[in-house]
Order: structure tokens, then sequence, then C-alpha cells
């Protein structure tokens, strides 16, 4: 039983001040708007897009990706179990660099790559900033851990 809690604990405990406020902002809007835009323009950024990279099945993964990150990012967002919220997350990030980065830097260079993955290359940081440090102050984690 202690074990259980522990770890509950250790989910919902983070860095005790207002700084991560403004990385779940940013990280959780980001995928929140990603996701949305998977069912608004599919043929550009949801099946389409999935269909162009080469997924088999590329509807069912569009839209299992897109409500990933629309409910991830809503957690992130409000600081809701926000480390397990930015582990599907990481794996997005890391599919898409595997998917359609990694070709870029085959197929055109370092420099190409780079410049494609700037911003995916941020999500991916700020995420595992938030797997490390949590969800901060000023969020449902730290009043969950609060009442305990």
């Amino acid at each position: 039983m202690n074990s259980k809690k522990g770890f509950k604990t250790a989910i919902l405990k983070s860095v005790n001040d207002n700084r991560a406020v403004l990385i779940r902002l940013i990280t959780g809007l980001i995928f929140l708007t990603e996701g949305i835009q998977k069912y608004l323009f599919p043929e550009s950024l949801g099946t389409g897009r999935f269909l162009q990279i080469g997924f088999s099945n590329p509807a069912f993964w569009a839209y299992f990706t897109g409500t990933f990150e629309i409910i991830c990012g809503i957690f992130v967002l409000i600081g809701l179990f926000t480390r397990v919220a930015a582990i599907p997350l990481l794996i997005i990030m890391m599919t898409a660099f595997v998917t359609t980065k990694w070709p870029i830097l085959l197929n055109k260079g370092f420099w190409v790559m780079a410049h494609e993955y700037r911003t995916d290359f941020a999500m991916t940081l700020l995420l595992i900033y938030l797997i490390i440090y949590g969800s901060g102050r000023w969020s449902i984690d730290s009043n969950l851990l609060k009442s305990r």
C-alpha cells in the first residue's frame, strides 16, 4: 500500500515554483491545437499527412494521434497528471522525428533537417522538462498533492 501511495506522490510532486506554468501553457496549447487541426484539416494535417508519411491505416493513426494530442494537451495545460500526459506526447514527438525528420537528414543533410526539426526539438525538450520537474505550483497536480 505504501509503494502505491509513494508512486502517486511521485507522479504528482513537482518543483514548487511558478515557472512551469509557462512551459505547460506553451506545450499544452501547441499539442491541443495540433490535435484539433488533425480533425479540421484531414487532407493536409490528418489522414492525408499520415498517408504521405507512409503509415498503413492512416485514418486510424491520424485520429488516434490527434485524440492523444487533444487529451494530453489539455492535461498538460491544466497541470493534471502532467508527467503521465507528457509520455504519450513524447512518443508522438519521437515518432515524428523518425518518420519525417530522419528521412530529411538522410536525403537533404543536417542543416535542412535542423531547420525543419526546430519546433519539434523545442517541444521535445519542453516535454522532457515536464517529465523531470512536473507541473509546478500552479497546477491541479500541486493542489491534489496538498489535499493529501
